[in-house]
């Protein structure tokens, strides 16, 4: 009887061993697919996608796309790929010219009253925000420095925060705003739009970090 049960359990240690074998190598055969700049971003998609509940400070950590392309008749999501990691570094270096990078601009909500404050160097742009559609889609309505610009776009959770992205038009629109509100010179910025140039469903906004 000790013989029988020790067969069975090394039948069943053996099948174990092989199943985790195998979905290891499935694992790791999905990682081979990604770039390193987009393994976090595709396991992000995974697991975190928890509803987002603004409050708090959340630091600037540069800027977010997320694009479509349609070549060749074969619609392909680019958020999270090397494009796009290449698109967001390029927009990055124009918006560090203006100041907005990670280190100088951040943003506080304030749950109680849905009001924030953005942080851009010693500048303070306030304003009020709204969460909907189950915490996935955010407005922001800033105040009469901004000549109350406002913007919506969706809200996503991120593995160490949030990120916000809006159309393209919108989002170079605040990103000029903000630079000309603390005397910064906006031209610059219109630069981002020929990065996106043969992308679609284009949306930019910025990645945000506790």
């Amino acid at each position: 009887m000790k013989k029988i049960v020790s067969i069975i359990a090394i039948a069943v240690a053996v099948s174990v061993s092989a199943n985790a074998q195998s979905v290891l190598g499935n694992f790791l055969g999905t990682l081979s697919d990604y770039t390193s700049s987009n393994v976090v971003e595709g396991l992000v998609g995974t697991f975190y996608t928890a509803p987002v509940s603004l409050n708090g400070t959340y630091n600037y950590g540069g800027v977010a796309i997320a694009a479509t392309s349609s070549e060749g008749g074969v619609v392909a999501n680019l958020a999270g790929s090397a494009v796009t990691g290449g698109i967001e570094s390029k927009a990055d270096e124009y918006l560090a010219k203006v100041g907005i990078k990670p280190g100088i601009v951040s943003f506080t909500f304030n749950a109680s009253d849905n009001t924030f404050v953005m942080k851009y160097g010693s500048v303070s742009l306030p304003g009020t925000y709204k969460v909907g559609d189950g915490e996935k889609t955010v407005t922001l309505t800033f105040g009469k420095s901004m000549k109350f610009f406002c913007m919506t776009g969706t809200l996503e959770s991120s593995l160490n925060g949030a990120k916000m992205l809006f159309t393209a038009d919108k989002a170079i629109g605040f990103f000029k705003k903000a630079a000309e509100a603390v005397g910064q010179n906006s031209s610059e910025i219109g630069s981002i739009a020929k990065l996106l140039k043969g992308y679609d469903n284009v949306r930019i906004g910025f990645k945000l970090t506790k």
